[in-house]
């Protein structure tokens, strides 16, 4: 069957290959080869290609009415039938060169259907650009003498499952290498050894570290890629979870001895009357009277509570982990002195915690029975602060006295409670968490 398609048997010439730079396809022969009944053709031979390094080899299996059938006839110079046919490209490449198109497969191809890429050439590629990326990050670590940290390996794993280096794109060497940096400079808190210590007092301001390392005071801001890398980083040094929403990443910046800011950061109190003359105490003692609960910031601290008493030699100060433990005393009107420390404490908490027992205020703390309210019970114990409630006696008192159905499992082992070694042992052994708003009338009985 004559077809535009065959035209004068010729071999293909200068313009074969793609890219050649030669003119357009006759008229005829495109009108023909861009026909719809051969859409099908198209669409599996140009998947081909690409999978095969842009070689005309291999066959494919296209399914084409009986239009397409005759047209591909035409083409191959045999019979083809409608329905399933499987076609050579190197038969269909010969075709192409024989007939009035006078070009190879794949400059046919690109001609009617775009430009043509290799994926295995890409993939090849990008497998060589990861590995150089990768030892690059090593080579990084080495520099600074982190190579060998035991945390390293869980880090890098990490890295490679959420694609972060990837995702930084082409400033990804810049990323490596200021991640590095600072991790070199936080090296002496990356470890699960001093985060049982406490919560540490910062070392650095973030931004201040940020200007250091990289040059911009917002090289680490959240949402950066160099910030994501420090953190996954601290998480997998300190045992702690990889930190998922912006008061959990300023929890762990403040964790290896950074303060991510000024403001963000507060404890909060309630009946504080610092006994000083000042203005801050004064305005503290108005807002006590007021039956207001006040949030103090670091930024306040620095400004004025850090050279204000909050407390005189024998005076008792409570402190609770959770908000709603203050905002129910609050509520209750009870007399305080209450602090809460929200969690994990931020910098300020540290702070004024620390100045309390300095001053010879005895601080009593009381958290969840769960693991991480007993953690966060240890480290307060290493600063001097006192148990309130947290004894095995008053763990065992709380289950008792409510359905185990009601109570939360445990999640986790219970670490040492050097306070009272036999806590560590009766919640491992009951395996139920009991949290501080189940206990709230006994803990709002011992304010009154």
């Amino acid at each position: 069957m004559s077809t535009p398609a065959q035209g004068p048997t010729s071999g293909a010439g200068p313009g074969s290959e793609p890219g050649s730079g030669q003119a357009a396809l006759p008229p005829a022969a495109r009108d023909y080869l861009s026909s719809p009944a051969l859409a099908p053709m198209w669409s599996a031979v140009r998947d081909r290609l690409e999978r095969n390094g842009l070689a005309a080899r291999g066959t494919v299996t296209v399914t084409v009415d009986d239009a397409g059938a005759e047209m591909l006839a035409g083409l191959l110079r045999a019979p083809v039938s409608g329905g399933e046919v499987k076609v050579r490209l190197d038969r269909l490449d010969a075709a192409l060169r024989g007939s009035v198109a006078a070009r190879g497969l794949l400059s046919v191809t690109e001609l009617l259907h775009g430009r043509l890429v290799d994926r295995k050439a890409r993939r090849q590629q990008q497998a060589t650009q990861t590995a150089t990326v990768w030892a690059y990050l090593e080579e990084q670590l080495t520099a600074v003498g982190l190579a060998g940290s035991d945390w390293v390996g869980e880090w890098t794993a990490g890295i490679r499952r959420a694609g972060l280096l990837a995702r930084a794109g082409a400033e990804v060497e810049v990323v490596i290498r200021h991640s590095c940096a600072v991790l070199a400079e936080l090296a002496p808190m990356l470890s699960s050894d001093s985060a049982d210590v406490g919560a540490l007092l910062p070392r650095w301001e973030l931004a201040q570290l940020a200007s250091q390392v990289t040059g911009s005071a917002h090289g680490l801001d959240d949402g950066t890629a160099a910030a994501a890398l420090v953190l996954r980083a601290a998480a997998a040094a300190t045992g702690q979870p990889v930190p998922a929403t912006a008061a959990a990443r300023r929890e762990l910046w403040a964790r290896v001895g950074v303060s991510p800011d000024a403001v963000s950061g507060t404890v909060l109190g309630w009946g504080i009357r610092p006994p000083g003359p000042g203005p801050w105490a004064a305005m503290m003692r108005t807002r006590a009277d007021l039956g207001l609960v006040t949030h103090v910031t670091l930024q306040e601290w620095r400004a004025a509570a850090a050279a204000t008493a909050w407390g005189a030699p024998g005076d008792r100060v409570w402190l609770c982990e959770n908000p709603q433990v203050l905002q129910a005393a609050a509520a209750a009107a009870v007399p305080g002195p209450l602090l809460c420390v929200g969690g994990n404490p931020s910098t300020v908490g540290v702070l004024t915690i620390d100045a309390l027992i300095a001053a010879g205020v005895e601080v009593r703390y009381h958290g969840d029975f769960d693991v991480a309210g007993v953690a966060i019970a240890a480290r307060l114990h290493s600063r001097g602060v006192l148990p309130w409630r947290m004894a095995a006696a008053d763990y065992l008192t709380a289950v008792e006295a409510r359905s185990r159905s009601t109570l939360p499992a445990l999640n986790g082992s219970v670490t040492k409670t050097p306070w009272d070694p036999e806590l560590t042992t009766v919640m491992n052994t009951h395996r139920v968490a009991v949290h501080e708003e189940a206990i709230l009338d006994t803990l709002l009985g011992d304010l009154l």
